[in-house]
C-alpha cells in the first residue's frame, strides 16, 4: 500500500477529482484561480490516494518548498542543540517544515560556496546557527538573493540579518556579581575567536574589573576552546598559581565544568574555597554539583525572533529588521559565594580537615 501511495501523481488526482491537471494543480498549489468546490474536491481526492506534492518539483517550477534551512557547524555542541531545538518549535509553529545541514567547520569561500550551491533551492530561507566563518564566505552570503539570517552571530560587521544574545553586558554582569561577593582575583577562561563572543565576554570582563578599580592581570587569563578538557586544563593551571584566583569566570558552561573537576582534583570545594561561573546555561549547568551559576542567553525568543524574520524576507513583507538582540540573564546558583579570607593554602587545609572531620 505504502508503494502504491509513493507512486501516486498528478495526473492521479485530477482523475479522481474530475477535473484537468492544470486546475489540480492549481487547486493544490494556490497559484492561480480555482473555485472553493473544486479547491475542495482536489484536496480530498489527494488526501484519499495519499499525494504528497514534490517538493523539488515545486522548486523547479519556481514555487515555494515551504522549507527552512538550518546550517550548523558542530551538532555537539549543547548551545547549537539548544538553539536547533528551539527553531524547531518555531518552524512548526508556522507551518513549515526544517532542513539541517552540519557543516563540519569552518565556511571558507569555497566550501561555503559549495555548501550554498548544494542547497540552493532546497529551502525558502536559510539561517545560519552559531556561525563559524571566514569574511569572504559573509561577503559571498551578503551577495545572495536568497533570504539568509545568521543567529548569534558577532566576528564581523554585516549587512545580513542578525538576531543575537547581549555579551558584554551579560559578562559585566557576571565580574560584577563576583566583585560583589568580595572576590578580587577573578580568573577568565577565553573560548575560541571563531565566532567572536569570547572576545565579547572578554571585554564584559575587563569592564567590570575597570570598573572597581582592578587592574587585570595576564596570568589570571587563560586561553581556553569552549571544550570541558580546555576548563579542567584552565583550572589546574590557574590553580597552581603561587596566589591562586578566588573565582573564575568560564566564556562557556563546558569550560566552566571542567573548571569545577580541577577544583575537586585538589580537594577543594566550590564555592566555599572559590567561586565559578560560566556562560550560556546549558541543561547541564543546572544538574551539576553545586549547580553552576551562569548567564543565560533566552534560546526560545530568539530562536521565534529569528523565524519570523526571516519569514518577512521570504515574503517580503515589511518592518524587517537588520538587529535583533536579547538581554543576557544572571542566572543565579550555588557555584558562587563569598570570596573566602584566607589565602588559597588555608583554604586547602580547611577542606583537607573537612574531609578528615578535623577542627
Amino acid at each position: 500500500m505504502a508503494n502504491k501511495k509513493a507512486s501516486v501523481t498528478l495526473v492521479d488526482v485530477a482523475r479522481v477529482a474530475g477535473v484537468s491537471v492544470m486546475t489540480a494543480s492549481r487547486a493544490l498549489s494556490g497559484d492561480g484561480y480555482a473555485s472553493e468546490d473544486t479547491r475542495a474536491k482536489v484536496q480530498a481526492a489527494a488526501k484519499e490516494l495519499g499525494y504528497a506534492p514534490n517538493a523539488l518539483a515545486r522548486m523547479m517550477k519556481g514555487g515555494k518548498t515551504n522549507v527552512i534551512g538550518i546550517v550548523v557547524n558542530d551538532l555537539s555542541s549543547q548551545v547549537v542543540n539548544a538553539f536547533v531545538t528551539a527553531l524547531s518549535i518555531e518552524v512548526r509553529k508556522v507551518e513549515m517544515d526544517m532542513f539541517i545541514y552540519c557543516s563540519m567547520g569552518t565556511l571558507g569561500e569555497a566550501r561555503g560556496a559549495a555548501v550554498s550551491q548544494m542547497l540552493h533551492g532546497l529551502w525558502d530561507g536559510l539561517i545560519y546557527v552559531l556561525p563559524c566563518m571566514t569574511e569572504e564566505f559573509l561577503r559571498t552570503l551578503e551577495g545572495s538573493s536568497s533570504p539568509v539570517l545568521l543567529l548569534n552571530y558577532f566576528r564581523h560587521e554585516t549587512t545580513l540579518p542578525v538576531v543575537r544574545g547581549d555579551n558584554l553586558n551579560g559578562a559585566r554582569d557576571a565580574v560584577a556579581h563576583l566583585i560583589e561577593l568580595g572576590h578580587r582575583r577573578i580568573a577568565f577562561v577565553r573560548g575560541t575567536a571563531h565566532t567572536g563572543q569570547s572576545d565579547l565576554r572578554e571585554q564584559g570582563y575587563l569592564a567590570a574589573l575597570a570598573a572597581a578599580g582592578i587592574a587585570p592581570e595576564p596570568e589570571l587569563i587563560y586561553q581556553g576552546n569552549f571544550q570541558e578538557l580546555s576548563g579542567l586544563e584552565a583550572g589546574r593551571q590557574l590553580l597552581s598559581l603561587a596566589s591562586p584566583p578566588t573565582a573564575i569566570f568560564a566564556a562557556s558552561d563546558t569550560m566552566a565544568l571542567g573548571c569545577m573537576n580541577a577544583i575537586r582534583e585538589r580537594g577543594l570545594q566550590v564555592p566555599d574555597d572559590i567561586s565559578v561561573i560560566g556562560f550560556d546555561d546549558i541543561p547541564a549547568a543546572s544538574l551539576a554539583q553545586p549547580p553552576l551559576t551562569t548567564l543565560r542567553h533566552p534560546f526560545q525568543p530568539m530562536a521565534q525572533a529569528a523565524v519570523q524574520e526571516l519569514l518577512r524576507r521570504i515574503r517580503n513583507e515589511p518592518g524587517r529588521r537588520q538587529r535583533i538582540e536579547f538581554p543576557s540573564e544572571l542566572v543565579m546558583r550555588v557555584s558562587t559565594g563569598p570570596a573566602p579570607q584566607q589565602s588559597a593554602a588555608p583554604a586547602r587545609k580547611r577542606s583537607a580537615a573537612r574531609k578528615t572531620g578535623a577542627a
